[in-house]
């Protein structure tokens, strides 16, 4: 596949993202037709800077190469692949001559990005100008000095117990309903639950085995209102498809992500919600809830299956409730 061929695309998953995001009865065979023949009359490729150098593209490949011996996920590949070739558009010298002024200038063009976005394109370089000094490629890391910018302190947008409610009460299909289940009972991920297969599924235990971030491979547990709604949804499909989730219809397959996320907004429009709801929505759900109910934070961080017990402390925020119900129980008068 050509460079221009991948940018095309990209950009056209963007674009269906985008829109479909805002129109929920526009079919999405329609939509990627009308959007395929519109971009066909292009020539399309990213931005491209005068004097970008060769140099950090063939070091770039090196580097995702040795990343993929080391087991990154095919997800994480792609995205330091599209990091690393942005910024070989931005620099204009050898790889050996990029100071930490460079960084910090391409860094300084994303100022309408969030926080988050820019952080995670530092992550990224960070990881490859150390992979190059550890090689001896380059004498000196010109990032290593770089601080990563301050995070916005905003809270994962978790369902209240009414709005899940109201979530489950809209679903319609056996396949809806399952999908929601299993997505808050497991606190998975939407690439976890996306590659569960059928084979997957404990019901004795009540558990499954999800492959998460890393290809690190963890137990998952099941609810018994998961489980039944997950069997009746199984026992009623007649294919032989291993995918625990699969198209509704013919030629039936495993379901993307992207219709998995189609799926869970399609529900959530039905509900009135006016909070936006994601797959990951669901996540985050499970974790502020358990939390709330008492769970220990180190619990909830293995069953997330996060390494850093930081990333689950921002869902340790204590609810009103529990504040007011504290006082109560606690306070000397």
């Amino acid at each position: 596949m050509s460079y221009s061929t991948q940018v095309g695309e990209q950009l056209l998953t963007q674009l269906e993202t985008s829109i479909s995001d805002l129109c929920f009865d526009i079919p999405f065979i329609k939509l990627h037709m009308t959007l395929t023949g519109i971009l066909s009359l292009y020539d399309i490729q990213l931005a491209r800077l005068p004097g970008a150098h060769p140099d950090i593209r063939d070091k770039a490949d090196q580097f995702l190469s040795a990343k993929r011996l080391e087991g990154l996920s095919e997800l994480t590949m792609k995205d330091y692949a599209l990091e690393l070739r942005i910024f070989s558009q931005y620099v204009s010298t050898p790889i050996n001559q990029i100071a930490t002024t460079d960084i910090r200038d391409y860094l300084s063009h994303f100022e309408n990005l969030k926080m988050s976005s820019v952080s995670k394109k530092l992550s990224v370089l960070k990881s490859f100008f150390a992979w190059l000094a550890d090689e001896e490629i380059i004498a000196k890391d010109p990032v290593r000095r770089i601080k990563p910018p301050k995070k916005e302190q905003r809270l994962p947008k978790a369902l209240t117990i009414e709005e899940l409610e109201m979530i489950r009460e809209s679903c319609i299909t056996p396949r809806e309903r399952a999908l929601v289940e299993v997505f808050y009972a497991t606190g998975g991920r939407l690439s976890e639950i996306e590659a569960l297969n059928k084979s997957d599924i404990n019901y004795q235990a009540m558990s499954a085995r999800v492959i998460g971030k890393g290809n690190k491979e963890r137990e998952v547990y099941l609810s018994y209102k998961a489980l039944y709604h997950l069997k009746k949804y199984v026992l009623q499909r007649l294919d032989d498809e291993p995918a625990l989730f699969i198209t509704e219809r013919r030629p039936y397959r495993r379901v993307s992500n992207r219709a998995i996320q189609r799926a869970i907004k399609v529900i959530a429009a039905r509900t009135g919600i006016q909070k936006s709801i994601h797959p990951h929505t669901f996540r985050h759900t499970f974790a502020t809830l358990t939390l709330n109910n008492g769970a220990d934070l180190s619990s909830v961080q293995a069953l997330l299956g996060h390494s850093d017990p930081a990333t689950t402390q921002v869902y340790a925020q204590v609810s009103e409730s529990k504040k007011r119900e504290a006082y109560r129980k606690h306070l000397v008068q």
